[in-house]
C-alpha cells in the first residue's frame, strides 16, 4: 500500500510532461510544414518580378510554380514506403534539409531554368512534409485529442496559403526576390534541430519486405506528372488543340489505371491503398477534393479579381485575404471542443454552407467594390474552412490502422492537391470562356458612343465582361459546396471522446 501511495505523486507529472511533449512535437512538425506551404504560395506573387530580373518569358517563368507542384505530387503517395524504409524521424529531417538547401539554391539562381531545377528539388522535399507531419500528429495525440491534433495541422494548411501572398507581396515591394527563398534558411535549421530533438521514431513501422518497385515508380511518376501538367497547362495551351496536352492525357489515362491495378495486385505495394476499404476514408477523400477545389480554386480567382478588377497591389491583396486566415486560426482550436458535443456531420454541413454563402457574396462584387466589401465574406469563408477541415481530417483517418497512416496521409494529400489542380483548371477555363461570352453580349449592345471614345467604351466592356465572369465563377463554387453536403452524411458518426466512429458524442454532464 505504501508503495502505491508513493507512486501516485510521480504519475501526475508524467502525464503533464507527456502533454507538453505532444504539443512540442506539434510545434516542431508545424514549423517545417508551414515553411513548405507558405513557400508554395509566396512565389506566385513574385513571378513577374523574377521574370523581369532573369529575363524570362511568362511562359517560362510559369514552370517555377509548375515544377514544384509536379515534384511534390509525385512524392506524396510514396510517403508510406519512404517513411517505412528510412524511419520517420530520419525521413522527415532529411526532407527539411532537402527543402532548405534547395531554397538557398533557388535564391542564387542566375537563369530561369536553373531556378526551375532547384524548385523541383524543393518540391521533392516539400511534398513529403505535409503528409508526414499529419501522420506524426495523428499518432502522437491520443484518440480523445486527435481533433486538437488536426486543428494544429489545419492551421498550417489553411493559414499558409493566405500568409504567403502577404509575405511575398511585402518582400517584392520592399526588397529583392531572392529573399523569399533565403528566409527559409533559419526556419529550416531550427525545424531540423527540433525534429532531431523532439520527433520520435515509429516503432510499429517495419521496413518494406521487398525492394523498390521501379516499374511501379515509373508508372506513378509518368502518370501523375502527365496529369498534373494537363491540369496546370491545359487552359494556357488551349486544351485539345495542343498535341502535347492530348498526348499527355493519353499517357495519364494509360499509366495511372495500370499503376492502380499493379498496386492492388501486389502483396507489398509501393503505395498502400488498403485504407480505401474504410468508408470514412474514401468518402473523406471525395470531400477533400471539394475542399481542395475551394481552397486552391478560390485562392486563385480571389487575388486575380482583387488585382485586375479592384486594382489592389500584391501586398493589398494579401491584406484582403488575411481576415479569412485569421478566422480559420480562431475557429480551428474551437472546433475540437464542438466535436465533443455536436455530431461532426452537422459541423461539416455548417462549414460547407458558410463557405458557399461567402462564395455567393463574393459573386455579387463589381469593379467599385472596396476592402470592406471583401472583409465579411472572407471572414465567413475562413470560419467555414475551419469547420470543414478539422472534423473531416479527423474522421477520415479514425479507422485507419497506425501502420497504414503514413500511406493514408500521403494519398489524402495527393487527392487534395489534385482536387485543387482540377479546381484551378476548371475555373481558369470557365473564366476565359465566360469572359468571351460576356464580351460578345456587351459589345453587341453598344450602339451609341454617347460622346465617349471607342477605346473608353471598349475598356468599360472589358472590365464588365471580366466582372461578370468572375462573379459566375464564385457562384459556381458556391453550388459545388452545397452539392457536397449529402456526401457528408455518408460518414459514420464520430465520438471525439473515444476517437471511434459509429457513435455520436455524448453531451458532457454538468
Amino acid at each position: 500500500m505504501s508503495g502505491m501511495v508513493a507512486a501516485a505523486p510521480r504519475a501526475a507529472p508524467a502525464m503533464t510532461a507527456g502533454g507538453r511533449k505532444e504539443y512540442l512535437i506539434a510545434l516542431t512538425v508545424m514549423l517545417g510544414m508551414i515553411m513548405a506551404i507558405i513557400d508554395a504560395t509566396i512565389v506566385n506573387v513574385a513571378l513577374d518580378n523574377i521574370a523581369g530580373n532573369l529575363g524570362a518569358s511568362l511562359d517560362d517563368i510559369a514552370w517555377v510554380a509548375t515544377g514544384y507542384l509536379l515534384a511534390s505530387i509525385i512524392t506524396m503517395p510514396l510517403n508510406g514506403w519512404l517513411t517505412a524504409y528510412f524511419g520517420r524521424k530520419k525521413y522527415y529531417a532529411s526532407c527539411i534539409v532537402i527543402f532548405t538547401v534547395a531554397s538557398v539554391l533557388c535564391g542564387t539562381a542566375t537563369n530561369v531554368w536553373q531556378l526551375v531545377f532547384y524548385r523541383v528539388l524543393q518540391g521533392f522535399g516539400g511534398g513529403a512534409l505535409q503528409p508526414t507531419a499529419q501522420a506524426i500528429l495523428f499518432e502522437t495525440f491520443p484518440p480523445n485529442r486527435r481533433g486538437a491534433a488536426m486543428a494544429f495541422f489545419g492551421i498550417g494548411v489553411m493559414a499558409g496559403p493566405a500568409l504567403g501572398p502577404i509575405i511575398g507581396g511585402y518582400i517584392v515591394d520592399n526588397a529583392t526576390w531572392p529573399l523569399i527563398f533565403f528566409i527559409n534558411l533559419p526556419i529550416g535549421i531550427v525545424a531540423f534541430l527540433m525534429t532531431l530533438a523532439n520527433v520520435p521514431d515509429a516503432q510499429h513501422l517495419e521496413k518494406p519486405k521487398t525492394g523498390l518497385d521501379v516499374f511501379g515508380l515509373i508508372l506513378l511518376t509518368v502518370g501523375l506528372g502527365s496529369l498534373q501538367y494537363v491540369l496546370e497547362r491545359g487552359q494556357h495551351d488551349d486544351w485539345w488543340s495542343s498535341d502535347a496536352i492530348v498526348a499527355l492525357t493519353c499517357v495519364a489515362v494509360i499509366a495511372l489505371p495500370w499503376f492502380l491495378v499493379r498496386m492492388l495486385r501486389s502483396r507489398y505495394p509501393l503505395v498502400d491503398l488498403r485504407a480505401f476499404r474504410f468508408r470514412g476514408f474514401w468518402v473523406g477523400n471525395v470531400l477533400l477534393c471539394v475542399v481542395g477545389f475551394g481552397l486552391f480554386g478560390t485562392s486563385l480567382i480571389m487575388p486575380l479579381f482583387f488585382q485586375t478588377i479592384m486594382g489592389m497591389t500584391a501586398y493589398g491583396t494579401g491584406l484582403a485575404l488575411l481576415p479569412g486566415a485569421i478566422a480559420t486560426a480562431v475557429a480551428m482550436p474551437i472546433v475540437p471542443r464542438l466535436m465533443r458535443i455536436v455530431d461532426t456531420r452537422w459541423l461539416l454541413t455548417a462549414g460547407a454552407l458558410l463557405f458557399a454563402w461567402s462564395c455567393w457574396a463574393l459573386g455579387g462584387l463589381n469593379d467599385v467594390a472596396g476592402y470592406w466589401d471583401v472583409y465579411w465574406p472572407r471572414l465567413v469563408q475562413g470560419a467555414g474552412l475551419g469547420l470543414l477541415f478539422v472534423p473531416l481530417t479527423t474522421v477520415m483517418l479514425a479507422e485507419v490502422p497506425r501502420n497504414e497512416l503514413a500511406s493514408a496521409t500521403g494519398v489524402s494529400m495527393l487527392v487534395r492537391q489534385l482536387g485543387g489542380s482540377l479546381g484551378i483548371a476548371i475555373l481558369t477555363t470557365l473564366l476565359a470562356r465566360e469572359t468571351a461570352v460576356a464580351w460578345s453580349a456587351l459589345a453587341s449592345g453598344v450602339l451609341h458612343s454617347y460622346g465617349q471614345s471607342v477605346g473608353t467604351l471598349m475598356g468599360l466592356v472589358a472590365v464588365n465582361s471580366s466582372v461578370i465572369a468572375y462573379d459566375y465563377l464564385f457562384r459556381i463554387s458556391a453550388f459545388i459546396f452545397i452539392a457536397s453536403v449529402p456526401l457528408m452524411w455518408m460518414l459514420k458518426p464520430y465520438n471525439a471522446r473515444t476517437g471511434a466512429t459509429g457513435s455520436t458524442p455524448a453531451v458532457p454532464a454538468d
